[in-house]
């Protein structure tokens, strides 16, 4: 595939992400440097097919690939066909073989969003490969003050604290048009609550709260994170009330249903923007928190699971209070009815969560400033 699309007269960059979260967290970016640098080609790589199947055909690049096993005849074999000006990794990417071939051809590198923690290879005794291999960076935008000190510790000085390149990713969410005409005609005049991004933990309190509760004027978008048809069948089925599909939407009358499963990838952003109050799953269980600042951006309270120890915005959100984190049924049950009832307290709370993601804009800015020179 690289030898088709890429000659060796052509000036490239490249940019490396593990997944979709990745790709995400990096697009302000790869954006911004398509403007800058028009006439390169711009190589995609990802580690993981959640991001290689969803973002393949991405105007963003003239080529999206996996990217190879990480030994040193790949990263050889690599580097001499896309031959890049600049690579990018985003947030916990460091494969040493391909880095360290790159500082030996003096390629620039750079890792942006980067979070560490001391738990992690680099800050052990046995790590001195992985050491190494962050050395090859050029330099390092951390998300955080402490993952800058955990490098500087090494004596890795080559840091700036940029923020989480997200904030501006989700913030551009609203300069886009976010009408989906079948969620306006579910929705209604209703209040809508929001799931996201859902495991069956996540799900099992909500099939219990959407039971036992009068919701009168309440309505649920739930969006499971897996859609194969089993899981998603079983999650319909154990639902009481009127409940259609994504995949049904044209075939049932939406404004009489109560429940709207997504069966499909890549709407939520938009939805988010339908929400009165969100839940983002993966913290009910030990499977890893969603993307909160998605909800977040559109002004609305979100509700997560108790698992969120990794996640800064999320601990970030729950002490300006426009978080609420449930360790049970009891608990998400309290609080959902709190919201779906106080209205204004509803609001305040959302635009708590808004004012966060503004205020954070800006690693962006930060990461192209340092690449123009």
């Amino acid at each position: 595939v690289l030898k088709k699309h890429l000659s060796k007269s052509d000036k490239t960059l490249w940019f490396h992400c593990a997944s979709l979260g990745e790709f995400e967290q990096g697009l302000p970016v790869f954006k911004e440097l398509r403007k800058l640098y028009p006439s390169h080609k711009f190589v995609v790589t990802f580690f993981s097919p959640s991001g290689y199947e969803i973002r393949k055909n991405t105007p963003v690049a003239d080529v999206v690939v996996y990217l190879p096993w990480d030994t040193r005849a790949n990263a050889k074999k690599f580097l001499d066909y896309v031959h890049p000006e600049l690579i990018v990794f985003v947030k916990y990417e460091v494969w040493p073989n391909i880095l360290l071939e790159a500082k030996k051809r003096n390629i620039k590198a750079i890792l942006i969003s980067a979070l560490f923690r001391k738990d992690q290879i680099y800050f052990k005794p046995y790590g001195g490969l992985m050491k190494r291999a962050l050395f090859s960076f050029e330099h390092i935008f951390t998300q955080n003050k402490s993952s800058e000190e955990l490098l500087n510790s090494l004596g890795y000085i080559n840091t700036t604290v940029s923020g989480d390149t997200r904030f501006d990713r989700v913030f551009s969410q609203l300069e886009l048009d976010n009408t989906l005409d079948f969620v306006s005609t579910f929705k209604q005049n209703t209040t809508c609550v929001v799931a996201g991004s859902t495991w069956p933990e996540d799900e099992a309190y909500f099939i219990h709260y959407i039971n036992s509760k009068p919701t009168g004027n309440l309505k649920f978008i739930i969006a499971p994170h897996h859609i194969s048809k089993t899981s998603i069948e079983k999650l319909k089925s154990s639902l009481k009330v009127n409940t259609a599909l994504y995949s049904e939407k044209d075939s049932v009358d939406l404004k009489e249903m109560k429940v709207l499963i997504i069966d499909t990838i890549g709407l939520l952003s938009k939805i988010y923007s339908y929400a009165s109050i969100a839940y983002v799953g993966g913290a009910a269980g030990t499977t890893g928190l969603h993307n909160t600042l998605e909800p977040a951006v559109f002004g609305v309270p979100i509700i997560i699971g108790s698992h969120y120890e990794k996640f800064p915005e999320a601990s970030d959100m729950i002490a300006l209070n426009g978080m609420i984190s449930v360790k049970n049924q009891e608990e998400f049950d309290e609080n959902l009815s709190f919201l779906v009832e106080n209205r204004l307290e509803t609001q305040k709370l959302g635009t708590k969560n808004f004012d966060y993601i503004k205020k954070n804009r800006g690693a962006v800015i930060q990461i192209l400033a340092y690449l123009r020179k």
